[in-house]
């Protein structure tokens, strides 16, 4: 026989929680609940009588919010990200227990914010790592750190999915560092070559954003 599913508003009337609190119990799982294929949420009666009772405790989900910029005049805008992530934390209902933010490229693999959110990570000390864009935490390779992280059963929660204008400076920043270092493997860092690879690259770009 399958378990008696009730809808959330009778689950948050017996358990004496606002609609709205429940809510955030759902999305950030703090209480199971199953998704009918017509996407309405339900949650098993079994739950509900767990938690009543004390059985069953509301599972505290542990967040860390990184945030990051490339260059030391857009401290502001670090700020902001973090305020922002901050909030989004507090309507999901989600325990924050640190705050990381580093000043440097995404290219930077090094870097102090991101090795501490690492130790975390396969510390098993946290659930769900926050960020407002995926180039926050890397600038290639995004993929690979989420697979990273759900083997240590941490998920990524981009709360802005794309990312705004203003962010073009940084990545063309980020990609003339690329073709900086691969043409000085190539020709020397010193050669000319190099330099005419690196001086081609920038009035092309420039030429993308004249055109665009």
């Amino acid at each position: 026989m399958s378990e008696k599913l009730l809808p959330p508003r009778e689950a948050s009337r017996r358990l004496g929680i606002h609609y709205v609190t429940l809510k955030r119990w759902i999305y950030s799982g703090k209480i199971r609940a199953v998704r009918t294929p017509t996407g309405r949420w339900m949650i098993p009666q079994s739950e509900i009588e767990g938690i009543i009772s004390g059985k069953a405790e509301v599972k505290e989900v542990r967040a860390i919010i990184y945030a990051r910029v490339s260059s030391s005049d857009q401290k502001s805008e670090l700020e902001r990200q973090i305020q922002y992530l901050a909030q989004y934390c507090l309507a999901k209902g989600y325990k924050v227990i640190d705050v990381l933010s580093d000043v440097a490229s995404g290219l930077k693999a090094n870097r102090t914010g991101l090795l501490k959110l690492f130790n975390y990570i396969v510390n098993r000390q946290v659930d769900v790592v926050v960020v407002t864009y995926k180039d926050r935490l890397t600038r290639f390779g995004f993929e690979y750190l989420e697979y990273f992280f759900k083997q240590f059963g941490v998920r990524i929660e981009v709360v802005d999915g794309e990312e705004p204008k203003d962010v073009y400076q940084e990545l063309v920043e980020d990609l003339i560092a690329i073709v900086t270092s691969f043409a000085g493997k190539l020709y020397g860092m010193r050669s000319h070559k190099k330099k005419q690879l690196v001086q081609g690259f920038r009035k092309l770009l420039e030429e993308v954003e004249r055109n665009g």
